[in-house]
């Protein structure tokens, strides 16, 4: 409690230097600049499924949402930067996938076999299929009776159902660029669960405290009992699953960007605080994978250095080396280093790259959140134009109010950091996770439920892998492609 009232406390007193100093900050977007052309799907924007959330009407048939298509990669880009070149990745060493082990065993009195009967015969509301879970076969056992073959074959089923709650349904090879590893399994075993179900006698408990905690999941499961059109009722399953991908149990304090809505937003206390518009990977090779993170320094007035693609493949460092007053008229830093090469470093300023924050969150992929000097972008509808990274609106704010609640920084030091123009790093002291997913059925900023469009395709294969025979879970816990990082991340 005392925790959460010096949130509040904090959070207050930010206000007040968001209210002061922020707006005058954060308005310098270039508005008269032009708008790039954008694909006339994309513009439709998202689909209203509001509808199928709300209790159901009779003699309503026919008029379900249609699906959003995939938008395509806007033709056009108003960015300063050059075209991404990818270092070659190396080609990754086979991943060893230990096929899973027999399951635990447990004596199932027959009261507690009859409620995974039954829990398996409703697991449809969970956007479950009863079938994968052998429920004849488990009611001609347990017309048999307690005894040896009841214990195996109901431990079996009740692991089953256990790890598609807690994990999800979705086998590895069909989460495209799914790196977000899971930890609920290390925190709640299968042997545990087993345990504490027919030690408790309480079986539907133990499965229930499995389901995702978080609201848009609620609200898919209220959807999908509404929902007629098939694609409809596919989506949504998918999109409850990836809720099972992710830690039951997100924290108090967290970043969660929605790739496919290009919107990113600041939760505290389990209370969403700000929603910022997020611009997002292209798709292709730039696509923005799904991660789980941590912040761990805030930057303000960050350095940017500048890949060797545009040093050297564009010349730029011959030029700089050749006219050190250009470098300094341009905000560069070039040096000639013993091996003959130039490393460029952008220095801090409104032109930088990174615009005026970085929210560093280290991990294989090289991929962060940062402000931008074209905010302009912000304002398109169709924001995947990265090349990897999410670049954030009102990122300054952003910067702020994580350095004010996780490093207990005074707001007042926070502005004089970014008014500074130095290069000044924060470390935070708490944690500050970052989850960076794709739904394409979610809450959008005003609180609806819609549908986005499938920017990189990642549907089709979830979707598929409903309609197949349930697949025996390994100790697989992320995608095995190859992790590509691009020699310019932005």
């Amino acid at each position: 409690m005392q925790s959460r009232a010096a949130n509040r406390e904090r959070l207050q007193r930010m206000q007040m230097i968001h209210r002061a100093s922020l707006s005058g900050m954060l308005c310098t977007a270039a508005i008269g600049w032009a708008v790039l052309a954008v694909p006339a799907v994309a513009a439709q924007g998202p689909v209203d499924l509001t509808a199928a959330a709300q209790p159901a009407k009779p003699a309503q048939s026919g008029n379900g949402p249609k699906s959003a298509p995939g938008a395509p990669a806007p033709a056009a880009s108003s960015s300063t930067q050059s075209a991404p070149t990818a270092t070659t990745p190396a080609t990754p060493e086979p991943v060893p996938v230990t096929q899973p082990a027999p399951p635990p065993l447990a004596h199932w009195a027959l009261t507690d076999a009859q409620a995974l009967l039954a829990a398996i015969k409703g697991i449809g509301r969970e956007g479950l299929a009863p079938a994968d879970y052998e429920p004849a076969k488990l009611a001609a056992q347990i017309a048999k009776g307690e005894g040896e073959d009841l214990d195996a074959l109901a431990s079996r089923l009740f692991v089953w159902l256990a790890e598609d709650l807690r994990d999800g349904r979705t086998p590895m090879p069909a989460r495209v660029q799914w790196f977000a590893i899971d930890p609920d399994q290390d925190l709640h075993p299968n042997s545990q669960l087993l345990a504490q179900a027919t030690e408790t006698h309480d079986v539907p408990g133990v499965l229930a405290s499995l389901n995702p905690t978080h609201p848009d999941y609620a609200l898919l499961r209220d959807m999908l009992p509404k929902a007629r059109d098939p694609r409809q009722i596919g989506m949504i399953k998918a999109n409850m699953d990836r809720w099972r991908w992710l830690a039951r149990d997100m924290g108090l304090q967290y970043l969660i960007i929605n790739v496919p809505e290009q919107e990113l937003r600041l939760t505290v206390n389990n209370r969403i605080i700000r929603t910022y518009r997020a611009i997002v990977g292209k798709p292709g090779k730039t696509a923005t994978p799904q991660l789980a993170e941590q912040v761990k320094n805030v930057v303000f007035n960050p350095t940017w250095t500048v890949p060797q693609s545009i040093v050297v493949g564009e010349g730029l460092g011959q030029r700089l080396i050749a006219s050190p007053a250009r470098a300094k008229r341009e905000g560069y830093v070039a040096t000639k280093n013993a091996d003959g090469t130039i490393t460029v470093v952008q220095q801090p300023g409104d032109t930088n790259s990174l615009g005026r924050v970085k929210l560093d969150m280290p991990n294989d992929h090289a991929i962060y959140i940062h402000d931008t000097p074209n905010r302009n972008l912000f304002a398109l509808p169709a924001r995947a134009l990265s090349h990897g990274c999410i670049r954030a609106e009102r990122a300054t704010e952003l910067a702020m109010t994580m350095a004010i609640l996780g490093a207990d920084l005074p707001p007042e030091t926070a502005v004089q950091y970014n008014l500074s123009g130095k290069y000044t790093k924060v470390p935070m002291t708490k944690p500050w996770a970052v989850y960076i997913t794709y739904f394409t059925v979610a809450r959008d900023v005003t609180g609806l439920m819609r549908s986005f469009p499938d920017l990189y395709t990642r549907d089709a294969p979830v979707i598929a892998s409903f309609t197949k025979p349930r697949e025996l879970h390994t100790d697989q816990r992320k995608s095995n492609e190859a992790i590509i990082k691009l020699d310019n991340p932005l």
